[in-house]
């Protein structure tokens, strides 16, 4: 259990890695329409969104009540990462991808969702290192 949020976090980081490097390209890649593309990356991105939230809401609940897991110091560093990274996913959910879906003024909309999500990557690799970092001093 003490793995946990080491777990968490792998999780956080490899499933937005896979949707957004491998499946959500290989849609555009093999669907018969961009439209058509769109319309179930939208939907994949969507679910992505509450796996984030799920995992950075666990991750944060786990640094509150497992104090011993996690050591003050990394769970403080890495509560910034979670929570900025959650709050992107959130973000980019209800204030973005309605826009790009709509497809009002989808160059910059679509512009500033990727870069939204290139951040809330960054976070949740960031997490992850400081996951593996707290497991080797522990």
């Amino acid at each position: 259990m003490r793995q946990l949020p080491v777990w968490l976090a792998a999780a956080w980081a490899m499933s937005l890695t896979l949707l957004g490097f491998l499946v959500v390209p290989m849609l555009f890649m093999h669907l018969p329409t961009p439209a058509m593309a769109g319309q179930m990356a939208a939907k994949l991105f969507g679910a992505q969104t509450w796996i984030s939230a799920a995992c950075g809401a666990t991750l944060l609940v786990t640094f509150r009540s497992h104090r011993g897991w996690v050591p003050v110091e990394s769970a403080r560093a890495a509560t910034f990462f979670v929570v900025g990274g959650v709050l992107l996913a959130l973000l980019l959910e209800l204030a973005v991808a309605p826009h790009i879906v709509a497809r009002e003024n989808l160059a910059l909309w679509h512009r500033l969702g990727s870069a939204m999500y290139f951040a809330q990557w960054v976070c949740a690799l960031v997490v992850f290192k400081k996951m593996i970092a707290t497991q080797s001093v522990t």
